[in-house]
């Protein structure tokens, strides 16, 4: 069973801007590192169900598909596809602090068809969230 990883940060904006920004998935190469491209295959209420994902991170190169499930102030998604990835579970929470400010939690799994230890993957899922939530403030931030 693979381990999750999380963190947290706080993203001066409204929840629901950050979950437009989260949502729009087709910008996610302009803002996330390793995604070269996303196509948006399906919709619900103009919220992603269903995307597919092209990843360059290195040593680590594969396109997979992940299905979406959305809430007011949470996003969750799952794998569907991948040929590398044999996981990729995640989620989005997010905390009004009242003061203009959001808390936004980020977990993730993720597992590899590839043996690596188990040490690497967690370090790779931490370097992947810190990456990702930084990459989200400062794009939720300068909009």
């Amino acid at each position: 069973m693979a381990d999750r990883t999380e963190s947290t940060i706080v993203i001066e904006a409204t929840s629901s801007a950050i979950l437009d920004v989260i949502a729009d998935l087709n910008s996610y190469p302009q803002w996330s590192e390793g995604i070269a491209s996303v196509d948006v295959l399906e919709t619900d209420k103009n919220r992603p169900t269903l995307a597919r994902f092209v990843l360059d991170a290195g040593m680590i190169k594969d396109t997979y598909e992940l299905s979406y499930s959305w809430k007011s102030d949470f996003v969750e998604w799952h794998l569907v596809d991948a040929t590398v990835l044999s996981l990729m579970d995640g989620s989005y929470s997010l905390r009004d602090l009242g003061d203009g400010g959001t808390e936004v939690a980020y977990a993730l799994t993720v597992d590899i068809k590839i043996p690596m230890l188990g040490m690497m993957k967690r370090m790779a899922e931490k370097t992947i969230i810190d990456t990702a939530l930084k990459g989200l403030k400062a794009r939720v931030e300068q909009s």
